[in-house]
């Protein structure tokens, strides 16, 4: 396929979840969309989808974002190119439920990694080229969990605390240059992720579990009005205004039984 130079949205964890919901908005959208995950025939199926329904570009870039020498690499092939990311959706990571001790070093450090270092660096790297042109828009996806520490997720709910501080201050830093900087932290949402993190699903959790359709759209909403960030879901902004308003003690123990920990 020809390439034209053109704004594309690049969307990493475009396989699955929230990254697949992402595309498929955008698509509808008319947007020219690059796809990124680890998982090539998924990403393909996604991308022949998207081309025959709403008739737009779609690149698949199979790429394992744990690295950042890969994230190097398709920064550079997409500039050689003449590639135009003016919208970044930072929405690859993964999570696990368990107690701290109990679960392998590496998973825990590969959870950072991705989390919380591949994400810096592909920011850093798109990000200066929005800088440049004055003009951009970057979504973090972290997570209704980035508000407090829950027991069992400490490695998680710690990385999604970093990936919301990193994008409330780029949010103000770069504002100036006209990029648009804005963190996503929904609530359960019925995505798969669940499975993958191996995390009990308790009543409570059914009953206030998202689908990906309105979280997604309240994300690109937000991002669009220039939001600082955005909680979908009224009963997860609930959780949001009473984790400011109680102590440590008391919302921390609260959320332990709601995710039935």
């Amino acid at each position: 396929m020809t390439v034209r130079e053109n704004s594309w949205v690049l969307i990493t964890g475009a396989s699955s979840g929230f990254g697949k919901e992402f595309a498929r908005q955008y698509a509808a959208k008319g947007k020219s969309l690059i796809l990124v995950a680890r998982r090539l025939s998924e990403l393909e199926a996604l991308a022949n989808e998207l081309r025959n329904r709403f008739h737009v570009e779609v690149m698949v870039q199979q790429a394992d974002l744990s690295s950042i020498n890969v994230i190097i690499d398709l920064h550079r092939r997409l500039h050689d190119s003449n590639i135009v990311v003016d919208i970044l959706i930072n929405n690859a990571g993964y999570g696990l439920q368990g107690a701290f001790l109990d679960e392998p070093l590496e998973s825990s450090l590969a959870m950072i990694d991705l989390d919380v270092a591949s994400l810096t660096a592909i920011t850093r790297l798109f990000a200066e080229d929005m800088r440049a042109r004055r003009k951009g828009h970057i979504l973090m996806t972290a997570s209704l969990l980035s508000y407090q520490g829950v027991k069992n997720f400490a490695v998680y709910s710690a990385a999604k605390a970093y990936v919301l501080r990193f994008s409330d201050a780029l949010h103000r830093e770069l504002k100036q240059d006209g990029v648009v900087v804005t963190a996503l932290c929904p609530g359960m949402s019925d995505t798969g992720f669940a499975a993958s993190a191996k995390q009990k699903i308790t009543p409570v959790l059914k009953r206030v579990m998202m689908q990906p359709e309105p979280v997604v759209r309240a994300g690109i909403q937000a991002l669009h009005a220039g939001r600082m960030s955005v909680v979908p879901g009224f009963g997860n902004k609930v959780i949001a205004v009473l984790t400011w308003a109680t102590p440590r003690r008391l919302h921390q123990g609260l959320m332990s039984r709601v995710m039935g920990v």
